[in-house]
């Protein structure tokens, strides 16, 4: 009985905020009530579910989206019925919303080698964040088809024997190519807000091998085939580069030139940065959501997705290097914090690698994210995770060794994150034989708001050379 209490008293509070709710419903019209029912019944069924099924990851992340929600549609409520409704709404609903991330620290065990989550209001408010970004994700995400899980198991099957045969399991290394340097890209200029910026775009050229699995649908990928970044040089133009690597979904210059390093600390450093666009994302999605199909458990499209991301970033290095770059380094947050392992085991001329908040195990990642659907259709066709393990070596950061000198590797990451479970950052530290990292108390969305982590970065670069005039 004391498990159960342990486990379930932060579920009344998002109970109560979902019965405050549906209770007030009525009195916002009917605009408003069908806006009142979607936080509502979040709340309400998240507070029931929590009782009910102590343990359960989901019912989190669909407490915390409800919490969220009913602090942004609350906002209306001051204007139809009043400040004091409004005003209950929303602590209702912030009180839902912490609880949930309470709640969801609660549930994690204790991972070896990472510092423990201090739990308070500011780590619950930001693992309820993350848990509400899975929420959306599961919501929008495809939901898998009655045959995929068969075509995955026997392509992975394939890619085995291909991979064996050619000792690319043994050394990975060899898997990927060298490309073709990259000459003459279509520069473009243009601004987003006050940031001017050059988009820079070319022939991708990459193709997956013959005969291997996959090839043809990767091929069939049409927008994918021409590669993009977006270039802010510096006023003196030359000196270092870094080169800043997009996180899943991310990929247009809106979003990713305001997430890397600020243009106060790239202009005081003298740096000029290029952010390459990440295979199916922004310009080169495929589907409804930038990123679509890199992480959606179809293996040999992650391979290719990585195989591809690395083809085309070296490229733009051999252009970046034509520039008169003085030293390249690279950083590069959650997918792109893989992308950056894996590049500094590709290229021994960085000056640094600084992955942060890196997911670093697909296998593990997907394993965690599935849902029990996914998991049921995958135990019934024979596919393990550690059959998909095995294949998606020959793009692991893991599996390769670094290039970049020791005392040149960084990383950052959060002890509760809940995109990137710790351990998998733990791991990429280990393999790198544990060079500095800062461990924040935060969750994946709120690395910017730790100056612990800023400061990573400044020291990292300065450390590196990377400074200009």
């Amino acid at each position: 009985m004391s498990d159960y209490w342990r486990f379930s008293k932060e579920a009344w509070l998002p109970l109560l905020a979902g019965l405050l709710w549906l209770w007030r419903a009525p009195e916002h019209g009917f605009v408003g009530f069908l806006f009142s029912v979607i936080p509502g019944s979040l709340l309400l069924a998240s507070g029931v579910a929590m009782l009910l099924w102590p343990g359960d990851r989901r019912i989190v992340q669909f407490g915390a989206l409800g919490g969220i929600l009913g602090i942004v549609f609350a906002l209306p409520a001051f204007f139809v019925v009043g400040f004091g409704s409004g005003l209950l709404l929303v602590v209702a609903s912030v009180a839902g919303a912490l609880s949930a991330g309470a709640h969801s620290v609660r549930l994690e065990p204790h991972i070896e080698g990472v510092p423990a989550p201090e739990p308070g209001l500011g780590l619950s408010a930001q693992v309820a964040l993350d848990e509400a970004l899975l929420a959306t994700m599961a919501l929008t995400a495809r939901p898998p088809g009655r045959d995929d899980p068969a075509r995955i198991e026997r392509e992975i099957s394939e890619a085995r024997e291909l991979y064996a045969s050619r000792g690319w399991l043994e050394k990975p290394i060899d898997f990927h190519r060298t490309p073709p340097p990259l000459e003459s890209p279509h520069l473009r200029e243009t601004r987003v807000r006050k940031i001017h910026y050059e988009h820079l775009s070319f022939e991708s050229g990459y193709e997956p091998y013959e005969g291997e699995p996959g090839r043809d649908r990767w091929l069939s990928y049409t927008p994918n085939r021409s590669a993009h970044a977006w270039v802010v040089r510096h006023r003196d133009r030359e000196g270092p580069w870094l080169v800043c690597i997009n996180g899943y979904q991310m990929g247009s210059p809106l979003v990713d030139l305001f997430a890397f390093p600020p243009p106060w600390l790239h202009e005081r450093l003298g740096l000029n940065l290029i952010v390459p666009v990440l295979p199916l994302h922004g310009p080169r999605k495929i589907g409804r959501r930038s990123g679509d199909g890199f992480l959606a458990g179809d293996i040999l499209d992650s391979i290719h997705a990585e195989a591809n991301a690395m083809w085309d970033i070296r490229r733009i290095l051999s252009w970046v290097r034509g520039q008169g770059a003085t030293k390249i380094g690279v950083m590069g947050y959650s997918l792109g914090g893989y992308n950056t392992a894996l590049l500094a085991s590709l290229d021994a001329d960085l000056a640094c690698a600084i992955p942060g908040i890196p997911a670093t195990d697909f296998s593990r990642l997907a394993s965690r994210h599935a849902s029990p659907l996914q998991i049921r259709q995958a135990a019934d066709v024979g596919l393990a995770p550690e059959r998909m393990e095995e294949v998606l070596r020959v793009v692991s950061p893991l599996a390769l060794e670094p290039l970049v000198p020791a005392e040149r590797r960084y990383l950052f990451a959060a002890v509760a994150d809940r995109l990137v479970p710790p351990d998998q950052v733990r791991d990429l530290w280990r393999h790198w034989g544990c060079p500095r990292i800062e461990w924040y108390q935060g969750g994946h969305m709120t690395f910017r708001a730790h100056p612990r982590v800023v400061r990573l970065i400044d020291e990292g670069l300065r450390e590196s050379g990377m400074t200009g005039a």
